[in-house]
């Protein structure tokens, strides 16, 4: 048996600011945004394959959640479909400052080449790229 994640929730300080980011940047599909826009939901998840994560909004009703959520307290990796490189351009292509990289690291899938940015919140992000030539 493996175990393997599903989806993150994450606080966020303002829904629209953050999916239009993660749809932008991470190419992310937001899900039950409109019934959100409508009053009717009181969340929004973007999916990532067949991961996810659902932002919790500043007014967040649900009770079932972390003890003590804090906006902008995440670190979050993202596996890079090509090189180091080629992060570092679509980063730039989309105005992202670029906080480190490209670095050498190990992930979950074993030695890979990284490079970290911020998401409107501050949430640290990554993107690791396991191209052959990375590390």
């Amino acid at each position: 048996m493996e175990i393997e994640i599903d989806h993150v929730a994450m606080p966020v300080g303002d829904i629209e600011r953050t999916v239009e980011f993660y749809v932008r940047v991470l190419g992310a599909k937001p899900i039950d945004l409109e019934k959100w826009r409508a009053g009717k939901w009181p969340i929004v998840s973007i999916s990532f394959g067949r991961q996810k994560f659902n932002l919790h909004p500043p007014d967040n009703t649900i009770t079932l959640k972390a003890a003590a959520p804090h906006i902008g307290g995440g670190d979050y990796c993202f596996v890079w479909p090509g090189s180091a490189a080629s992060a570092i351009e679509h980063l730039k292509r989309n105005n992202v400052a670029i906080v480190e990289g490209p670095v050498p690291r190990i992930g979950g899938r074993g030695r890979g080449t990284s490079v970290y940015f911020r998401d409107p919140d501050g949430n640290l992000l990554e993107f690791i790229s396991y191209e052959p030539s990375a590390g």
